[in-house]
C-alpha cells in the first residue's frame, strides 16, 4: 500500500458499509419526523451493521480504529435522540450531555491512533505493512472462493 495511490476496501465490506449508511439515513429521518417507534427501530439495524463492520475489518487496524469511533459515534447519537424523545436531554446528567461520553471516547480513539500515525514511524509502517497482508489475504480468499 505505501507505493499503491489507490486504496480499496473489499466489496464484501463495502456492500455492508452501504446498507449502514441508509439504515443511518433512515433512523435520523425519523428522529428529525419526530417518528419516534421507527426512529428506535432503526437503531438496532444501524448498530448490527456497524457492528458487523468494525468485525469485518477487525484485521485492517487503520479501519478498525475509525469503524470503532463511528460505533461510539452511532452510540452518542440514539443516546441523544432517546433523550429529545423523552424529554430527558435536558439538564447536568440530561442524555444529551451523557452522549458526549461516547463521542468523546469515538474521538479520543481517533486521536491516538492519529497522534501514533504521524509522530511514531514504527508504528505508521506497521499498520501500513500490517494493511497490505490483510488485503493480501482477503483477495487471496476472493481467488479461492471464485476456484471453489
Amino acid at each position: 500500500m505505501s507505493n499503491n495511490l489507490i486504496y480499496s476496501i473489499p466489496a464484501r465490506f463495502r456492500r455492508i458499509e452501504n446498507l449502514h449508511i441508509l439504515f443511518w439515513l433512515i433512523k435520523d429521518a425519523c428522529w428529525a419526523l419526530n417518528l419516534h417507534i421507527p426512529a428506535l427501530i432503526m437503531i438496532v439495524p444501524t448498530m448490527l451493521a456497524a457492528l458487523i463492520i468494525t468485525w469485518q475489518t477487525r484485521k485492517i487496524f487503520s479501519e478498525l480504529v475509525h469503524n470503532l469511533a463511528v460505533v461510539f459515534w452511532i452510540t452518542a447519537n440514539c443516546t441523544w435522540m432517546i433523550g429529545e424523545f423523552y424529554g430527558w436531554d435536558e439538564g447536568r446528567f440530561g442524555l444529551r450531555n451523557m452522549s458526549l461520553i461516547p463521542f468523546s471516547i469515538g474521538l479520543l480513539i481517533l486521536f491516538v491512533y492519529y497522534l501514533l500515525y504521524f509522530v511514531n514511524r514504527k508504528f505508521r509502517e506497521k499498520v501500513i505493512v500490517q494493511t497490505e497482508e490483510a488485503l493480501k489475504e482477503e483477495l487471496s480468499h476472493q481467488t479461492e472462493r471464485k476456484t471453489a
